[in-house]
């Protein structure tokens, strides 16, 4: 049985018949939807470039033909481990030998006033871009609130859609406990060479209207800024309403070992939703991005199916904005790192992105990596980071000449 019919839960659905498992899959989805990958609905399908059916995993057919059972519009409401059953939201009990939770995150909510009207907008659901998408080709102006990934990119497709963008930020730089001072402002240049105009060290009070319309955003410092609607990007959080009511370990997460196993042995848990000890970081770490669910489904069905799993993926992730493309792979907690060393110039010239890589590193050793319009380099790049967190240093002078090959460094 998996819990979520998420990109995690679809991928994990098919690697159990792939691998050769023959016996009954049930992939139990809260949303109608078939499983699909969610980085879509801040970029093609929200700008209109891509159809509906190209976020899907697969068509239905390919469910039915290898007979999964899609369970789609049906929340678990409680999981029994020591009975080994879930009861469903219409009361139907079932029961499972092996049961994964892939059930995702869900967005961070503000309560201010005027949050409750219609025009204000969270991004999480294929029927939320939908929605959203339907705002930003009207082209009138819209206010995001968070300049986090999903943000930036709404932001960035905003702005190609027309709208006048105002981005509130209550940190000093779009980002910037991801990607420290130096690289943050970078993403702050380009947009705001894209004409998005920031406010930072501010705070959303009031979304202002008149009847149920939202007119305008009020800030903490009583700047009043025009808007029609509102994005509110201030992240999510882990869904383990369902583990922590059944008695599973949870710590910012669903926390599993590196097989992925949780605090019950019949019970696996990935995605969004999993604190995984990661063996190449020596923590456990709960990872909100694509590849995370895309490469942890598989891993969880071979650990289910009793296979050797040791789950340590380099965490990844990807952007676009505007004519800016970027591959991220590593991890530093916030400040961790005392270097940023640049291979090639990140300034925002003309209002082009740059072309250039980053790495952030401590102690000559690569924590994570960078690569910004640049191509063919994530391997380098990945393997650079494997060798960092192995305790192996490299010469940064080398790491900042384009002239030396990345698959050198390490020599």
């Amino acid at each position: 049985m998996i819990v979520g019919a998420s990109l995690a839960g679809g991928k994990a659905a098919e690697t159990l018949r792939d691998e050769g498992f023959d016996g009954r899959i049930v992939l139990i989805g809260a949303e109608d939807e078939l499983p699909y990958e969610r980085p879509p609905l801040s970029k093609g399908y929200l700008l209109g470039k891509e159809p509906r059916e190209k976020a899907y995993l697969h068509d239905a057919e390919f469910y039915a033909e290898r007979r999964i059972e899609l369970r789609l519009g049906t929340r678990v409401t409680a999981l029994d481990p020591a009975g080994h059953t879930v009861t469903l939201d219409g009361g139907e009990r079932l029961a499972y030998d092996k049961l994964l939770l892939a059930t995702g995150s869900a967005v961070r909510e503000l309560e201010l006033p005027g949050s409750d009207r219609p025009q204000v907008h969270y991004l999480r659901t294929m029927g939320q871009s939908t929605a959203l998408g339907a705002v930003l080709r009207a082209g009138d102006p819209i206010v995001i609130v968070g300049a986090g990934w999903i943000g930036l990119e709404v932001a960035a497709a905003a702005r190609e859609h027309g709208c006048d963008v105002t981005v509130v930020e209550t940190d000093t730089l779009p980002l910037r406990r991801v990607l420290g001072d130096e690289v943050a402002a970078v993403f702050r240049d380009l947009h705001v060479a894209h004409g998005v105009e920031f406010h930072f060290d501010s705070e959303l009070r009031e979304l202002g209207g008149i009847g149920d319309r939202v007119t305008h955003a009020v800030l903490d410092d009583n700047t009043e800024v025009p808007a029609s609607a509102a994005l509110i990007a201030v992240g999510v959080v882990p869904e383990v309403t369902l583990a922590r009511e059944a008695g599973l370990r949870v710590d910012n997460g669903v926390v599993t070992d590196a097989a992925l196993r949780t605090s019950d042995p019949d019970v696996y848990a990935c995605g969004d939703v999993a604190s995984s000890y990661h063996p190449l970081l020596d923590r456990h770490l709960r990872v909100e991005h694509w590849a995370n669910a895309l490469n942890g489904g598989p891993a969880a069905a071979r650990s289910m199916l009793g296979r050797q799993v040791s789950y340590d993926r380099v965490p990844y992730f990807f952007t676009d904005q505007y004519d800016l493309g970027m591959e991220w792979a590593g991890w530093f907690p916030p400040g961790g790192y005392d270097r940023v060393v640049f291979r090639g110039d990140p300034s925002i010239m003309d209002g082009k992105a740059p072309e250039f890589v980053a790495f952030w590193t401590r102690r000559d050793r690569v924590l994570a990596g960078m690569n910004v319009n640049v191509w063919d380099v994530q391997d380098d790049i990945q393997r650079l980071v494997r060798a960092g967190y192995g305790g192996t240093a490299v010469d940064l002078d080398r790491l900042a000449d384009p002239t030396v090959p990345l698959s050198t460094v390490l020599d």
